[in-house]
């Protein structure tokens, strides 16, 4: 088995827990986990699950990117996307400046294409090539929204925000991302769209779900669902409130709420019922299979393995699936596997994972953390394993 090095969550738990004057027994006081997961995640035993740490970073009230390490710069340099990442701040912050009387721009018809390209790209899992086209086309809708104001290029740009904080997230890089998100929200006023509107708080509240504060998250899902409550029943608006209903399920799941996860999945199953496969409404993939994979994932949450992994055997993704999605599903089906004590399954998921969305993988922490449980269940590391771990820089 390889050593693993000191720059892992478990001992930024540890640095953590003693910068702020906590013993173990302390800090597992504040936290749903026992103070023997605790000591086993501090000593490197245990891996870190997400659930974990976000618990440990609400309990510490810092941010889960100071146990995570992200963003993982040592990566993003190799991959030569964290040159990328100014570019996107700066784009963000043209918001107010007006048109720019020295760009020229590609007519509306053109701008709009390219917003969904951009979606098309991040769903595909292609976040260099999304990355490297981002600020460009945020500067070109800036400025025309600005010259020729019209619900299409307000649309157009919000869409555009929308995938500044989808790659901001992947990458690691979440003050970026809260800062896309607030963009996302002045365009979409100016677009005067509450279904964008909704779907920017379905994105908050996962923001919330990520750093362990759940009460907020449900504040947010219930904001989304009241601007739904502004336009009539149209596919898109019931795709959009599917896809909260989903959000709430993971957060139900997480704060280990069994009857509300139960009434936001049937709710979620009965919309996706009438709309079908509604994947193409504002690129959240909502529909029957997306409702399945949450099942799992809140299985995964509330740490029901065995359940997880026996309905994660049961989905089979599309291939009209966006990459982002399925890859997402393996990394948790990865997860079940290898708390279960099936090292080579789960090697094999996360395996499928990185072959179908590798930066997305690379960039997981979820999939790291899984990484770091394989590495410490086998005796005799196969190869396959240590390349993997090498991979995302254990």
């Amino acid at each position: 088995m390889p050593p693993l090095g000191n720059d892992d969550t478990g001992t930024r738990i540890r640095e953590q827990r003693r910068l702020a004057r906590l013993s173990q027994r302390e800090l597992a006081d504040r936290l749903p986990y026992s103070y023997s997961l605790l000591n086993q995640v501090e000593c490197g035993a245990r891996p870190a699950s997400p659930d974990f740490v976000a618990a440990v970073a609400h309990a510490l009230r810092i941010d889960v990117t100071v146990l995570t390490g992200q963003p993982y710069v040592t990566q993003l340099h190799q991959d030569r996307l964290a040159e990328l990442v100014r570019p996107i701040r700066e784009a963000l912050d043209l918001y107010d400046l007006g048109p720019d009387p020295d760009l020229a721009v590609r007519p509306a018809a053109q701008l709009t294409a390219a917003a969904d390209e951009l979606c098309a790209q991040v769903r595909a899992t292609r976040l260099h090539a999304a990355a490297a086209a981002l600020p460009g086309t945020i500067a070109e809708l800036t400025t025309a929204a600005g010259r020729t104001p019209s619900t299409a290029l307000w649309q157009a740009l919000a869409s555009t925000y929308r995938t500044a904080h989808d790659i901001s997230v992947k990458l690691g890089y979440y003050d970026l991302s809260s800062v896309a998100l607030d963009r996302m929200d002045w365009a979409a006023q100016r677009a005067s769209d509450p279904c964008v509107a909704a779907v920017r708080q379905y994105m908050r509240a996962l923001v919330y779900f990520r750093e362990g504060e759940y009460t907020i998250g449900r504040r947010l899902i219930t904001a989304g669902h009241g601007l739904l409550g502004q336009v009539g029943e149209t596919r898109e608006s019931l795709a959009v409130a599917g896809q909260l209903h989903l959000g709430a399920c993971v957060i139900a799941a997480r704060a280990n709420q069994q009857t509300a996860l139960d009434t936001h999945i049937a709710e979620a199953t009965t919309l996706a019922g009438r709309v079908g496969d509604a994947s193409d409404v504002h690129w959240l993939s909502f529909g029957p299979t997306n409702v399945s994979m949450h099942r799992m994932s809140a299985a995964v949450e509330m740490r029901h393995y065995d359940e997880a992994l026996k309905q994660a055997l049961k989905i089979r993704p599309p291939a009209s699936m966006a990459t982002s999605r399925r890859a997402h599903f393996l990394i948790d089906r990865a997860r079940s596997e290898m708390e279960l004590g099936r090292a080579e399954a789960s090697l094999k998921s996360l395996t499928a994972a990185r072959k179908a969305a590798p930066e997305q993988t690379r960039y997981h922490p979820g999939a790291r953390e899984t990484i770091r449980g394989l590495v410490h269940l086998s005796r005799r590391t196969p190869q396959t394993l240590g390349s993997m771990a090498a991979w995302v820089g254990m």
